[in-house]
């Protein structure tokens, strides 16, 4: 089924009754790997899950115990509001305090001190697992089949392979740790104290190298200025594209990200056909067309 807007705020509306929440008036912030809705009668966020089943329940009570975590360790981080997870039809629902209004549109030197709070932690109280990139592409993928060219999805996956080779040869420059996973202005809210780091469901425990490759590839493939992917690297103090092993991090995420883009295409085309402009370039090695984001 279509996880689209109107079936997310079906979720959320059935899940708010039990844990005693209002929903009225809840307005779409953002549909991604989550659906996240304002809830103004209550002053909080919303989160409702796009994955089903036990695998997305169990992120999705993680995340609130890592928030809860950063919170105590003095990272500044968006926090859990009470009612736990709750499953409806499968999908996890969750609710956070809304922050301040933002003063200012998140930029990417705002990731550097929060990352680099993140990355002096040394493990985190949960089991945290590597950031395997690439291991939901196959489902994706599958997910596409019909709603795509075969040999496009052949294409990826066989890309996918030969980066799960290379990333196990990978050295590290950097300790490894807790990493957030998915480390861009998106998903940082610039209140009246300063950025705050959100949405910590691709936390793991791998290179920290990981954190720094996303910005960097989003100068050539979303448009990032130059001059802030440079104000980042200064605040943060290292320039992960000075990695022999950023070009295999770098690709091995943009397989991913075509994929995922895939399995939206069933009712989207501009979805199919943003995933078209992101094969086409993967197999023409054209790292510098540009990718719009979903």
């Amino acid at each position: 089924m279509i996880f689209d807007e109107p079936r997310a705020l079906a979720l959320l509306q059935e899940a708010s009754a039990p844990a005693g929440i209002d929903p009225a008036g809840a307005a779409l912030l953002a549909l991604g790997q989550n659906a996240v809705f304002e809830l103004p009668a209550e002053g909080l966020v919303a989160k409702v899950g796009r994955t089903p089943g036990a695998a997305g329940a169990a992120r999705a009570e993680r995340e609130l115990a890592l928030a809860t975590w950063l919170d105590g360790a003095g990272v500044p981080v968006v926090r859990p509001a009470e009612g736990g997870v709750r499953v409806v039809r499968e999908h996890p629902v969750t609710w956070w305090h809304r922050l301040a209004p933002a003063v200012r549109p998140a930029r990417p030197a705002d990731l550097a001190p929060l990352l680099t709070a993140l990355h002096a932690l040394p493990r985190a109280p949960v089991p945290l697992g590597r950031r395997d990139l690439l291991a939901p592409v196959d489902s994706w993928l599958a997910a596409a089949a019909g709603h795509v060219d075969p040999a496009d999805a052949e294409f990826l996956r066989a890309r996918k392979e030969s980066f799960v080779t290379a990333i196990a040869e990978l050295v590290p420059v950097l300790p490894p740790g807790p990493i957030h996973g998915d480390a861009l202005p998106r998903n940082v809210h610039v209140t009246p104290d300063g950025p705050v780091l959100l949405d910590l469901e691709y936390m793991a425990a791998d290179f920290r190298e990981h954190d720094l490759v996303v910005l960097a590839l989003s100068q050539d493939r979303y448009g990032v200025p130059a001059e802030e992917v440079a104000a980042f690297n200064s605040a943060y103090g290292w320039d992960v594209r000075e990695w022999p092993g950023f070009a295999v991090l770098r690709g091995a995420r943009e397989t991913a990200s075509a994929a995922w883009v895939a399995q939206q295409a069933a009712g989207n085309p501009a979805a199919g056909a943003e995933f078209r402009r992101r094969v086409d370039s993967l197999r023409d090695g054209a790292t510098a067309v540009r990718w719009f984001a979903f």
